[in-house]
């Protein structure tokens, strides 16, 4: 087994069974560097035991750059857009005096697509059979029967709750099932092109679904 101990704090860390030291970062919580050592006979007697968390697994660093990644995107594009373009529309508001919105107004509309970057108001029920329809389809036919999936994908849009929340149920199938397609028939090459053109198709489908329900509750 072994210790880890560290000399700026005077510590030291008894590993347990089944324990390595490749299990725990190379810093101590004071921020020191931990050292490994066979036994205890070259540290004071009076050095304290203390207790080390050891470093997230890849799986679980993998999981949260995942679940991290639609609030990264939420925040990069906030930034882009109001760096790029809200603060030129507040500008030209200003030079030709005209009436303004309230601040954080300008954008409602944008603010209510990125607010839906993540996981949450997903509709499972209809992106996880429509992911594996148009998976199959991608996978097994050809010709007319390649248009099924566009189809399928503005019916997502038009069956969510809104336009904005059927447009990322259409575009978490697009995306998924376009990559999965590419994968299962041995297109490796083609896998980024393809997953980009599932996103795109997804979005374009979703919006026209939602604002076919959109303009059918109107009238």
């Amino acid at each position: 087994m072994g210790y880890l101990i560290c000399n700026k704090c005077k510590s030291y860390y008894k590993l347990q069974y089944g324990e390595s030291a490749k299990d725990f970062a190379h810093k101590c919580n004071c921020s020191g560097k931990l050292r490994y050592v066979e036994n205890l006979d070259i540290i004071d007697p009076q050095w304290k035991q203390v207790s080390l968390r050891k470093k997230p697994a890849k799986k679980e660093i993998l999981k949260n750059k995942i679940f991290s990644f639609p609030a990264d995107i939420k925040n990069r594009l906030h930034q882009f857009y109001y760096k790029n373009i809200g603060r030129h529309i507040y500008n030209a508001r200003n030079q030709h005096r005209i009436h303004r919105s309230p601040p954080g107004m300008q954008a409602g509309f944008i603010n209510s697509i990125l607010n839906e970057l993540n996981f949450h108001n997903i509709g499972w029920i209809l992106v996880v059979p429509s992911t594996i329809a148009i998976t199959l389809i991608l996978t097994f036919t050809s010709g007319i029967f390649t248009l099924i999936p566009f189809l399928i994908l503005v019916i997502i849009g038009y069956l969510s709750e809104n336009m904005v929340i059927g447009t990322k149920n259409a575009v978490i199938t697009g995306a998924v099932s376009f990559f999965l397609g590419s994968l299962f028939t041995g297109s490796f090459l083609y896998i980024m092109p393809y997953l980009i053109l599932g996103i795109i198709n997804g979005g374009v489908c979703g919006l026209i679904g939602g604002y076919i329900k959109t303009r059918r509750l109107t009238y």
